[in-house]
């Protein structure tokens, strides 16, 4: 059976949120816990965020409007949804046509028992979980009430049948974070667990960072999505706005 891709697809990591910052002073500051009031699915886009959303949404703007989005998947997390709410308004999106979804296979990997910790953190009160992480690898690790790569990939699988389904050949933006980001590349180009933790040992994914694919036929009745763009960020550099990249959550040291 053919497979039907939405004609292009954008995957986009949200703004830099108060969580990044938290997190870097805790990290420069040597101490174990970030000190953050927030669960995790409230916290909101740093004021630095909010701009990096203004510059991507002012990006979708100068595309034609037959080539902007017109389905955008979004994960429930509050700085998700300020991300999505900002490029649809700032990116000028087709209404009253244009799709916004929220869905909670695009949540952000969940942490267990070592959220909110820092590497610091992570190596003094787990030290044991520590060592088994480096050993097994972030692509298998499940810290205890958390999930792996592979736990992650698993919902995606399901979220990708639904896209699918339902929105075949339309234009589809997904906002969401930095590991399903990496998921959704893993399972869109096929890859094994070696080369997505390669590319992930490369560097985080950028806040309001783009990375898309574009329908190609390739047989009769085969269609796939090739690989346009990877951790776009001229939006970003052409609005002057700093670039960052400091990772969702805290997690032990990248093996």
């Amino acid at each position: 059976m053919s497979t039907s891709w939405p004609r292009s697809l954008w995957l986009l990591r949200h703004g830099q949120s108060a969580g990044n910052v938290a997190r870097d002073a805790a990290e420069s500051g040597g101490l174990a816990v970030i000190d953050l009031s927030w669960r995790d699915i409230d916290v909101p886009l740093s004021d630095l965020g909010v701009a990096q959303c203004t510059a991507v949404g002012d990006w979708f703007a100068q595309l034609p409007e037959a080539e902007r989005p017109e389905v955008v998947l979004c994960s429930p997390y509050l700085r998700a949804k300020e991300t999505a709410r900002l490029i649809v308004e700032g990116g000028r999106f087709g209404r009253p046509n244009m799709k916004l979804r929220l869905d909670e296979r695009l949540r952000e990997k969940e942490f267990g028992i070592l959220d909110r910790l820092t590497k610091v953190g992570i190596q003094q009160k787990h030290p044991e979980l520590n060592e088994q992480r480096l050993h097994v690898g972030k692509f298998y690790f499940r810290p205890p009430g958390g999930e792996s790569w592979c736990d992650v990939i698993l919902r995606l699988r399901s979220l990708l049948e639904m896209v699918t389904r339902e929105y075949a050949d339309r234009r589809v933006l997904v906002v969401a974070h930095q590991v399903i980001v990496n998921c959704m590349r893993y399972l869109l180009e096929h890859m094994d667990e070696q080369q997505i933790l390669e590319i992930d040992r490369q560097g985080d994914v950028p806040n309001c960072a783009i990375t898309s694919y574009r329908a190609q036929r390739r047989h009769e009745e085969d269609e796939a999505l090739q690989l346009d763009l990877v951790n776009f960020v001229a939006p970003l550099r052409e609005a002057a706005t700093p670039v960052t990249t400091a990772p969702d959550r805290p997690v032990a040291p990248k093996p």
